[in-house]
């Protein structure tokens, strides 16, 4: 049995297959952890969210901001714009309700303490450990899956508070929450979120820092798989693996197999067109 991470699909859909055909992966033995952000921006959101819907057990998904931003679409808290066109055969698939409800059953966080390591799309706040994480991903999940999702939804959207603290309540905290772990990239040196700059680290300006530079992190020594930052591109750390080597725009698409003592990385050729 081997565990594979994949970085973020995007509607990606043939480079996704073809790279499960290079694993020979058999869904009856081994398992795949997908970063999130499975649709949009590629030709293919509907076939891949059919597919790894279907894959059942042996595929663990957690949600990134483009499946947020569906949801959202999907129950009319926010207007559709060509900007989202490719999520548009979603919206009118005679599957839609089931596809949308099975979407937002899925965590933010995932975590494998055999393999000590845990799942996210964006990344970690550098002062929550495991147990704080997958805890306040969990306050998230609660309303996403209960019976008011939908204001949960409407009221995700916007950058503040930008700095973490316990004492945050209500749709304030569930919001810091949501961006940290689905949006995520720098922070401040006083570790406020900042969603301004979004290229390579290395060209940020010197008060800012990836959120994985931190020297007291709470994570101590597990390993985090994320994707969200096709700029930082493939990153195979001891405790960091970052998998958006941007498929959507032609470059690659990049798997890591987590159960072996060297991961190894295993790519293939990135979506040719959008169309």
């Amino acid at each position: 049995m081997a565990t594979y991470a994949i970085g973020d699909l995007q509607g990606c859909y043939d480079p996704f297959r073809q790279l499960l055909d290079t694993l020979e992966f058999d869904p009856d033995f081994d398992k795949l952890w997908l970063v999130g952000d499975l649709v949009n921006r590629g030709p293919k959101s509907l076939k891949t969210l059919r597919f790894v819907k279907d894959l059942g057990d042996s595929a663990i998904t957690v949600l990134g901001n483009h499946d947020l931003h569906l949801l959202a679409l999907a129950n009319d808290v926010v207007h559709f714009s060509k900007r989202f066109e490719t999520l548009e055969k979603i919206l009118n698939a005679p599957d839609r309700d089931e596809l949308i409800d099975w979407l937002r059953h899925r965590p933010l966080a995932h975590y494998d303490e055999e393999l000590d390591t845990l799942l996210v799309h964006a990344g970690v706040h550098p002062k929550w450990s495991v147990k704080k994480t997958l805890a306040r991903a969990a306050e998230v999940e609660a309303v996403l899956q209960g019976p008011k999702y939908v204001d949960m939804l409407a009221r995700m959207y916007g950058n503040t508070p930008r700095k973490w603290s316990g004492r945050l309540s209500g749709y304030r905290r569930y919001r810091f929450i949501i961006n940290t772990l689905t949006r995520m990239r720098m922070l401040t040196s006083q570790m406020n979120l900042n969603f301004q700059h979004t290229g390579s680290p290395w060209r940020a300006r010197p008060n800012l820092k990836p959120w994985f530079q931190f020297d007291d992190s709470g994570l101590g020594d597990t390993r985090v798989v994320f994707g969200h930052w096709s700029a930082l591109g493939l990153v195979v750390l001891p405790n960091l693996v970052c998998l958006d080597t941007g498929c959507v725009w032609g470059r690659q698409l990049t798997a890591v197999r987590l159960d072996t003592d060297q991961p190894r990385v295993i790519q293939v050729p990135g979506q040719k067109d959008n169309l």
